[in-house]
């Protein structure tokens, strides 16, 4: 394992580098383009032109939630991975995010969603919701776990439609926030959506040495002195924590949970605190590049980010089915 170390902390770093050219292209790219050296001056020598309030403005802060958005689907998607020993396992797949989207509709059609403080409670109660009911469905194999996940996903997303349509007005702003969108968060306050998931990550990395034992069995575990019940109520805690931030601030995006541990486990198999730190770039640098790809994809204008994971994820999903089967990790 120290003969690793080398190369994995030369892959963390390479996983860094990735991000950060990501989080300029993010900035550079769009509607406007701004080319590199300019970005680099609205950051450090501020000027107020044109270009530099683009950067500053709209583009910096929407970089920033999207780094945190990534870091949270990903550490997310490494925890539930890791915990039902299911490589299909993805809090959207599972129902989680459906559960937070349709929790903070039901906030707003009771009038309690106005404050993003709200929107978040909701979120993370609606996730928690649907993991305990997926879990308690499902929880026997893993194929029944997807099923369950998917079904209880279309329920709430069609009775959510339902809701919208019924009350158009309310549910107006909505609308564009329930596909999944990274466009329109340029305005949202950040201090709180950031120390969230940046809790939640230091969390979720203090719990990823105790899920390695988890990872080798129940009864490895249990021979290794591992609190097997403490570790699963704190994985499902961080996970509907992150989950439900993420889809509070940016919709529900889909296939990204399930992609960035796939990606990660390939640089390192059998240590889950090295997946889960990988995770947590990987996972930024891929909704930034979709999330770019969105801005170009057509001449027109921008589609949602969580259209674009959805190409991506939907073959990682038939890999994924055809590479394991019902087969755990």
């Amino acid at each position: 394992m120290k003969t690793d170390l080398p190369r994995r902390a030369t892959l963390l770093l390479v996983s860094a580098a990735l991000l950060v050219v990501a989080a300029g292209t993010s900035m550079a790219v769009g509607a406007r383009p701004v080319a590199p050296a300019e970005v680099w001056r609205a950051l450090t020598d501020f000027a107020g032109t044109t270009d530099h309030l683009v950067v500053r403005d709209i583009r910096l802060p929407r970089t920033i939630l999207g780094v945190c958005v990534g870091a949270a689907l990903g550490a997310a998607g490494v925890l539930i991975q890791t915990l039902t020993r299911n490589p299909l396992a993805e809090p959207g797949i599972l129902g989680v995010t459906a559960g937070a989207g349709f929790a903070i509709n039901l906030g707003v059609l009771a009038g309690v969603a106005g404050s993003q403080a709200g929107q978040l409670g909701l979120a993370v109660a609606g996730a928690v919701a649907a993991a305990v009911a997926v879990h308690a469905v499902g929880r026997s194999s893993p194929l029944r776990l997807v099923l369950a996940g998917v079904a209880l996903s279309w329920v709430l997303m069609g009775v959510s439609l339902g809701l919208r349509l019924t009350f158009p007005d309310v549910f107006d702003r909505y609308r564009f926030w329930s596909v999944g969108a990274m466009a329109g968060t340029e305005q949202t306050p950040l201090v709180l959506p950031v120390l969230v998931t940046v809790a939640g990550l230091v969390a979720a990395m203090v719990a990823a040495r105790p899920l390695n034992a988890l990872a080798l069995g129940e009864h490895v575990a249990h021979a290794l002195g591992a609190h097997v019940t403490r570790i699963r109520v704190t994985v499902l805690v961080l996970v509907t924590l992150l989950t439900g931030v993420a889809t509070a601030v940016a919709g529900p995006i889909a296939f990204v949970g399930l992609m960035v541990p796939h990606l990660a486990r390939r640089l390192a198999v059998d240590s889950i605190p090295w997946i889960m730190a990988y995770s947590m770039l990987l996972g930024p640098f891929l909704l930034l590049a979709a999330d770019v790809g969105s801005r170009i994809l057509l001449p027109t204008g921008e589609v949602p980010v969580s259209i674009v994971t959805a190409f991506l994820g939907g073959p990682v999903l038939i890999w994924a089915v055809r590479r394991y089967g019902t087969a755990a990790l």
